[in-house]
């Protein structure tokens, strides 16, 4: 009996390893298991420089001279006073039934004289108005936007661009598969 248990022992420890690795492979396979991490000298790093633009809105204003028609300084008011003064002089030149009549004559004739100097207003002047438009003024900056990074690895040298400056060592992923 020991005689037959020996071989049967090598063959299921062997029938065991190549489900094993049957297994194995399959979950390298799906799981992407040919990977491991590794640790690499750096070699050099340079700087790769670009321009950024940037529009910044600004406001740009200037004065500019005008023209301005002085306003009327209230009609209603040199109306009523223009009308009060052709009334008192009219009151003055007429006698009897007709200082009735010259009063409301002067009164009539005061209130359109009154009238026609509110009109006339005070002229025309020039004056300074500012004005403003909103404008964009573009800005060019020089900065850096990565690294060229030459590195060691087993022997071998690489070339990469990376967003940051690694140091003195590079952190690497290593990825195996057969070459068909």
């Amino acid at each position: 009996m020991t005689k037959w248990l020996f071989p049967a022992l090598a063959l299921s420890l062997m029938a065991t390893g190549v489900f094993a690795q049957d297994a194995r492979y399959q979950q390298y396979q799906n799981d992407d298991n040919n990977t491991h991490y590794g640790w690499a000298d750096v070699l050099r790093v340079d700087p790769v420089y670009g321009v950024a633009r940037t529009e910044v809105p600004r406001q740009e204003c200037y004065d500019q001279q005008v023209v301005r028609q002085a306003p009327s300084q209230g009609s209603t008011a040199s109306t009523i006073l223009g009308a009060v003064v052709g009334g008192v002089l009219g009151s003055t030149v007429g006698k009897g039934d007709g200082r009735t009549a010259a009063t409301v004559a002067g009164a009539v004739a005061g209130g359109a004289v009154g009238n026609s100097v509110s009109r006339s207003g005070g002229g025309e002047y020039e004056s300074t108005e500012t004005h403003c438009r909103q404008v964009s003024a573009v800005s060019e900056q020089r900065r850096i936007m990565g690294y060229d990074v030459e590195y060691r690895y087993r022997g071998e040298v690489y070339v990469s661009r990376l967003n940051y400056d690694p140091g003195e060592r590079l952190r690497v992923r290593v990825s195996v598969s057969p070459a068909d």
